[in-house]
């Protein structure tokens, strides 16, 4: 197969609604540590610590997954401009590398919603009790 400017553009659109996701659990999560800081601050609750340490392991999650999809994009930019100047071997090459980036930071993105599904879980437990 061919590899022609079209294929590395079809990820553009794919990277980016990724990225407007990404950042949407981000915000999320800052608005929820600062709500937690000033509980925390006011409580000095085990719990609420307890929380924030969870979240803290989330937000290093997510940074790597911002930055293995911002990785991903430059990466099919650089693939379009080999393609322009016909470096079809490091074109492809460059290519396969932003896709490995991609699938990275997919995964990173199902185990930030694993983590927080089960913070979830523990919530309505401590509501249900």
């Amino acid at each position: 197969m061919e590899l022609t400017l079209s294929i590395p553009a079809l990820l553009f659109p794919a990277i980016s609604l990724t990225m407007l996701a990404y950042n949407a659990r981000y915000l999320a999560i800052a608005a929820l540590i600062r709500q937690l800081h000033q509980k925390y601050q006011e409580t000095e609750s085990a719990a609420i610590a307890l929380q924030v340490k969870q979240l803290r392991k989330r937000l290093s999650i997510i940074k790597n997954m911002q930055a293995t999809a911002i990785f991903s994009f430059l990466l099919a930019v650089i693939t379009m401009s080999l393609i322009y100047i016909e470096l079809t071997f490091w074109a492809n090459l460059v290519f396969g590398i932003s896709l490995l980036a991609l699938m990275v930071s997919l995964i990173l993105s199902l185990i930030e919603v694993q983590l927080s599904t089960r913070a979830l879980s523990i919530q309505l437990e401590n509501m249900e009790s």
